[in-house]
């Protein structure tokens, strides 16, 4: 091939590549079959108040649930059209494998072996947590490194079971677990004095004693945090275009926050000209059509949940019964983690 032909094969490649990339995006096969069936199939905690629980009504809330109502909300329409599947920890990965649901948001932590091994994917952090312990307060425990020889309830098929195990090799404290199936089995066997201590992720620990405890006082939450657990959505692999789609939509939210759009001012902010709100609204570029939807994915998002911090305060934070302080999940300009690649 001549140097002329060469160049000329070289720029119709790259023209090729930057037509395909300016196309809309295909749905991809997992949008086709939600939009097919008319309802998200989401897989949440069987009831973990402030990320996944059902009151007597049966009416679900929490920040993993607001990411399936987002979601529902971006892709059908509707945040309603949702189907919940209540899992616990050793059910969550088969469920989302053999496709029961299409998205696992059930207080997950993202780990090597999970992203590369499981046939799933991570897509965005919606946590920053980290593991703790919880001990009653008339315990003269002040530390988790006092713990040694101690009886610890905990749940089985969690990272939280390895990571008290690596702690107590650690420091040698020769810790002695108590393994339950069913998160249900392990708080209640703490309640009731099986264990001296109750470990899981710290947000975890903050949800158990607000729901279960007789008196929240009468136990504490060591300060040790002893892991290190981002906790998010996972998709199957396979299927690039909704992989995309659930990232982005966490994304949307954080990003809403920083840019000052919540749930009571969407409609006048619909008129910003700033740009970034506008992308992020959809009012001057359609940034949907590279997620093969509309161009009101993220608006229709905020308005059913409130940016990220809106969620947050809601769940978890001040108006909710953990009063969790916002720490590694405020916005990364406020001392947080909490940043969202750019709407662009």
């Amino acid at each position: 091939m001549s140097k002329v032909h060469l160049k000329i094969a070289v720029l119709t490649s790259v023209l090729s590549l930057w037509a395909a990339a300016s196309l809309p995006a295909h749905a991809g096969k997992t949008l086709d079959a939600i939009k097919a069936r008319g309802q998200l199939v989401c897989g949440v905690n069987t009831g973990l108040p402030g990320f996944g629980a059902a009151d007597s009504n049966g009416k679900w809330s929490g920040m993993d649930v607001d990411v399936c109502r987002a979601t529902a909300a971006a892709v059908l329409g509707d945040a309603e059209k949702i189907k919940y599947v209540p899992l616990n920890a050793q059910q969550r990965f088969t469920a989302l494998q053999s496709g029961e649901i299409d998205i696992l948001s059930r207080n997950t932590t993202f780990t090597l072996t999970r992203d590369a091994s499981l046939g799933m994917h991570m897509t965005a952090v919606l946590y920053y947590d980290g593991q703790g312990f919880m001990v009653p307060s008339k315990s003269k425990f002040k530390s988790a490194k006092q713990l040694k020889g101690q009886t610890v309830c905990v749940q089985s098929g969690t990272t939280t079971e390895k990571n008290m195990t690596d702690f107590s090799r650690t420091y040698d404290l020769k810790l002695k677990p108590v393994v339950f199936e069913k998160l249900e089995a392990a708080t209640g066997a703490y309640f009731s004095g099986r264990c001296a201590a109750f470990t899981t992720d710290a947000a975890g620990l903050a949800s158990v004693r607000a729901k279960e405890a007789k008196n929240p006082a009468d136990h504490t939450i060591l300060p040790e945090l002893i892991s290190k657990e981002p906790l998010g959505p996972m998709v199957r692999r396979g299927d690039d275009e909704w992989f995309a789609i659930v990232k982005w939509v966490v994304y949307g939210l954080i990003e809403a926050e920083e840019y000052g759009i919540t749930q009571a001012n969407l409609d006048s902010m619909k008129t910003s000209t700033d740009p970034v709100v506008a992308r992020l609204l959809g009012t001057n570029e359609d940034m949907g059509k590279h997620l093969g939807l509309d161009r009101e994915w993220l608006a229709r998002a905020i308005a059913t949940t409130g940016n990220y911090g809106e969620m947050f305060e809601r769940n978890v934070g001040a108006q909710s019964t953990l009063k969790l302080q916002r720490g590694l999940n405020q916005q990364w300009n406020k001392g947080g983690l909490m940043y969202a690649p750019p709407v662009r």
